[in-house]
């Protein structure tokens, strides 16, 4: 089931949605949620990175090589 929720934006972000929208051919509100959910994911994946950075660390795991390494 959907739910509305109300925002409020400055004048020209409301412009530079509606421009993006068109752009994309999709409605505005395709295109909120499309950004919303970017940043949700993108959000998740800070976080689930700054918890695991530390513990590759400690296992002396740098760089994407050191991963490839241990996996082949």
């Amino acid at each position: 089931m959907r739910a509305t929720l109300t925002i409020s934006l400055p004048p020209v972000l409301r412009r530079d949605v509606s421009r993006a929208a068109k752009a994309q051919r999709v409605s505005e509100s395709k295109f909120v949620r499309r950004a919303v959910q970017k940043q949700l994911w993108a959000d998740a994946f800070e976080e689930t990175r700054r918890q695991l950075v530390p513990i590759a660390r400690a296992q002396r795991i740098y760089t994407d090589e050191d991963v490839f390494n241990i996996v082949s």
